[in-house]
């Protein structure tokens, strides 16, 4: 039984793939692999500038975290996440806790959806995806963080920063044996001027409001640019955006987003009602009540914010603002 053309293996890996892909519904997204490999993927990848830090007594979560940070710009070490992400009761890290410490240091984290092809499709971006597995055996739990920082198809093997192992090869079947048990979640970690390979236009949305609650000024906006420069037409990025530049009081950038969205979507009551507001702001009322009526011509949820501002820019305006 061969699982990859050109796959080698020694015996004993090769007993224990054999006693586990007896039914493919035990490794079904490796079985898949088989038959289909993602197209435009290339069969080797290896991201040696991925950087390895030993995993110390149960700390894998800072230990994988601290890989994917540092190779995406980030100064820090698993000592300086151990508080942020471990859990000393539970000897060890959850997975949102994995995914709100990245925020902070203004990188956006992203869980990629549960599929060995976007596991391959990430690190072939040169992006290193962290996984969970649990390494126990039968009934007993043994959860672990690791990094995949690359693949090899035609040996059959992906390879991994793990505990103590700098380049641990395992096959592809015991990976997702592993993974499977944690539902396949991954995650991946990304500079404000990225995108992952396989995000989505909601999914990567949610994780770029996520950072904004706790990210710094420059790094959401920077994502949310970038995220518009893929999705121009996203109506709630742009508006998000702007409230982020106005809230920093940067109110000429607000405008001029809100401008943007204006000529993409010329009926939109939100975007109208905020640029009508963002003008209004800056003294130009008579400007602003012309935006605000072309809102009220239709008819939405925010309808009556609109109506709302469009009282307060008449009452500016009565007092010759």
């Amino acid at each position: 039984m061969t699982l990859y053309k050109g796959v080698r293996l020694t015996a004993g890996a090769f007993f224990l793939l054999a006693a586990l892909t007896g039914c493919a519904t035990m490794v079904p997204q490796t079985m898949d692999l088989r038959d289909a490999w993602p197209a435009g993927v290339p069969d080797r990848v290896e991201l040696g500038d991925v950087p390895f830090f030993p995993q110390q007594d149960y700390q894998c979560g800072p230990a994988a975290l601290a890989t994917t940070l540092v190779y995406s710009g980030v100064k820090v070490t698993p000592d300086d996440l151990v508080s942020q992400v471990y859990l000393p009761a539970r000897q060890g890290s959850l997975q949102v806790e994995m995914l709100a410490a990245p925020r902070r240091y203004g990188i956006v984290s992203y869980a990629i959806a549960p599929r060995l092809d976007d596991l391959l499709r990430e690190v072939a971006a040169g992006n290193p995806v962290i996984v969970l597995q649990d390494n126990g055996i039968g009934p007993l739990s043994k959860w672990h963080y690791a990094v995949v920082a690359g693949f090899d198809y035609p040996a059959g093997e992906l390879l991994l920063r793990s505990g103590e192992t700098l380049r641990l090869a395992i096959p592809f079947t015991i990976l997702e044996y592993t993974w499977k048990k944690g539902r396949y979640w991954a995650m991946v970690t990304l500079p404000p001027d990225r995108i992952p390979a396989t995000a989505t236009e909601s999914g990567y949305l949610e994780a770029i409001l996520a950072m904004a609650r706790v990210g710094n000024a420059g790094a959401v906006t920077m994502a949310y640019r970038t995220f518009l420069n893929r999705w121009p037409d996203n109506v709630t990025a742009s508006v998000a955006l702007a409230n982020k530049h106005y809230e920093w009081g940067a109110i000429k950038e607000a405008e001029a987003v809100l401008r943007q969205a204006a000529a993409r979507h010329p009926d939109s009551v939100l975007v109208l009602n905020n640029l009508a507001q963002t003008v209004s702001d800056q003294g130009r009322n008579d400007e602003a009540l012309a935006i605000i009526e072309r809102a009220l011509r239709t008819e939405s949820l925010f309808t009556a914010s609109a109506r709302e501002t469009r009282e307060l820019i008449l009452q500016r305006r009565a007092k010759g603002g």
